[in-house]
């Protein structure tokens, strides 16, 4: 069986390898740019947003606010603007509304980031198995060069063979740390507009939650201030 396995090894050689990580890179690489252009579309003055959300929800403006969502290309924008459209529902509702919003905004950010993930992982791995199969092939090499029935032209080229199985596989090592460098550090940066954009979705919610949670307070005051009133008088009355 190992013969078998290193005749298998040798005969197809470190080449297919090599074309494999060629056709993995092209992948990532197109991953990567689509990321990019998804995040740079998606891109906003978060900080300016939640000032003007802030300034429309203090003064009632929920028409007013409900445009700026809507003029915004953010995924912050599009969670907020779930909750906004169910808050007629309720604080509970637009909770909810938002949780679910923010859930496939996360699903869209991370799309195909797992594959970047495995790749910058497992690359090197697959470099390795071309060095594994460039080394068995030069081992093999020098194991017919010291067969006795070899004709010295055959064993004069064998040194050429084994260095040539030597190259392939420490090219393979390099093409394997090619491909997964850049995978990782893209893996990494994109990882990191996912949670930021997260916590701005969290922050910029939390300013409806807080209007609205703010209104039945309001409303209820109003209802007391009334009853008080009354209840004072009738007091006056007494006396």
């Amino acid at each position: 069986m190992i013969e078998r396995v290193k005749s298998a090894m040798v005969g197809l050689g470190a080449t297919w390898v090599l074309w494999l990580m060629l056709g993995l890179s092209v992948i990532s690489l197109a991953i990567m740019l689509e990321r990019l252009w998804l995040f740079w579309t998606l891109g906003d003055d978060i900080p300016q947003l939640m000032r003007d959300l802030a300034k429309c929800l203090r003064e009632g403006d929920l028409q007013g606010a409900r445009k700026r969502l809507e003029a915004s290309p953010s995924a912050e924008a599009a969670v907020v603007m779930a909750g906004l459209v169910e808050s007629e529902l309720g604080v509970e509702s637009a909770e909810e509304a938002m949780a679910s919003a923010s859930a496939l905004q996360r699903n869209k950010l991370e799309r195909r980031l797992a594959f970047l993930g495995t790749l910058g992982n497992n690359a090197p791995f697959i470099g390795l198995l071309g060095t594994v199969i460039g080394i068995v092939g030069a081992f093999d090499e020098l194991g017919k060069a010291r067969n006795t029935g070899m004709s010295a032209a055959a064993s004069a080229l064998a040194p050429d063979a084994v260095m040539r199985n030597i190259a392939e596989a420490l090219v393979a090592t390099a093409v394997g740390l090619v491909v997964a460098i850049p995978a990782v550090a893209a893996f990494n940066i994109f990882q990191r507009v996912v949670k930021t954009t997260l916590a701005n979705t969290d922050a910029l919610s939390h300013v409806l939650l807080a209007h609205l949670k703010a209104k039945p307070v309001s409303h209820a005051s109003a209802k007391e201030t009334p009853a008080k009133k009354s209840t004072s008088e009738a007091g006056g009355e007494a006396d």
